[in-house]
């Protein structure tokens, strides 16, 4: 197995935060894709560390902000390169959207226990809905890229048609 170059690993992750930041054209590899992934996560763990250890637990959410638009043009790009459009990545936006609204219920809920308890049920269910996005995104961007050009741009590898 070839060994991971670190210093590569980080400059598809600044590339893609400063040269990509909302680009939702194209296409990307496999590779290139769970590269970014894998430093976005890493790097997503220290700023929890460092969030925890100051007392700001604030931190994790900013970085999480200020790296969505990085994320879903590169998952977009991702679904392009298996020839899906761009919409897909709005699979995982579904329950976001919905788990906000219920957030915002809760408060109004506060003072009717009954309706609190529908809402904490209804959490449940739409956290099962977001696991449910986040594997089928998962494994759409587990699956190799159409070989050759299609509607959305070349083959990243360079391959022929």
């Amino acid at each position: 197995m070839d060994q991971l170059d670190f210093n590569l690993l980080w400059k598809n992750f600044v590339d893609t935060v400063t040269n990509h930041y909302m680009d939702f054209e194209g296409r990307v590899r496999r590779t290139q894709f769970w590269h970014f992934i894998l430093v976005y996560v890493v790097v997503g763990l220290g700023v929890s560390i460092v969030g925890g250890i100051l007392a700001m637990p604030g931190l994790r959410s900013l970085y999480g902000l200020a790296m969505l638009l990085p994320t879903l043009g590169m998952t977009a790009r991702r679904l392009h390169d298996i020839d899906k459009p761009t919409s897909w990545v709005l699979i995982l936006a579904i329950p976001f959207l919905l788990e906000i609204l219920l957030g915002l219920l809760a408060l109004f809920s506060l003072f009717l226990y009954p309706l609190f308890i529908l809402i904490a049920g209804l959490a449940t269910l739409i956290s099962l809905a977001m696991l449910i996005a986040l594997v089928v995104i998962i494994y759409f961007c587990a699956q190799p890229g159409t070989v050759g050009p299609n509607q959305y741009g070349p083959d990243p590898k360079g391959a022929a048609a």
